[in-house]
């Protein structure tokens, strides 16, 4: 009765609402309720809210690790996935970690040291172990 959908069929706008089920039901593992906005607020997709009331996560969904300018000091947190494994990584303390850790070096291309913005459509291998403290790993 039911056939999985093959990722790579899917549209732009069909792939973002895949993305954010697949990361909200990684989400609800850990107690948070994901509710989808109907346009980015303040850069966020979405927010999450913790079953403790207290915990509130602005997420913006991405394609991969990223960072931009425009998130910088918004208090947001940027959500992909890489196969099964969903990341979940607050979007400034992540670049700072990267940064204190030199992967930002001063022979960085100019849109990482001057409009503060790079993406990687694969991890590299030296900056894992760190992303890998923002991988979700999903209660079956």
């Amino acid at each position: 009765m039911f056939e999985p959908t093959p990722y790579a069929k899917l549209n732009s706008r069909q792939k973002e609402n895949y993305n954010f089920h697949k990361v909200a039901a990684a989400l609800a593992d850990f107690g948070y309720t994901s509710i989808r906005l109907s346009d980015d607020f303040n850069g966020a997709d979405f927010i999450a809210l913790h079953i403790d009331g207290k915990k509130l996560l602005r997420v913006q969904l991405k394609g991969r690790l990223t960072f931009h300018k425009k998130y910088y000091q918004k208090g947001l947190h940027i959500a992909f996935r890489v196969g099964k494994h969903i990341y979940v990584y607050d979007h400034d303390e992540l670049r700072k970690r990267f940064k204190d850790a030199g992967f930002v070096p001063e022979s960085s291309p100019p849109a990482w040291l001057v409009d503060g913005s790079r993406s990687w459509t694969n991890i590299p291998a030296k900056m894992q172990s760190i992303l890998d403290d923002y991988k979700l790993e999903t209660v079956e």
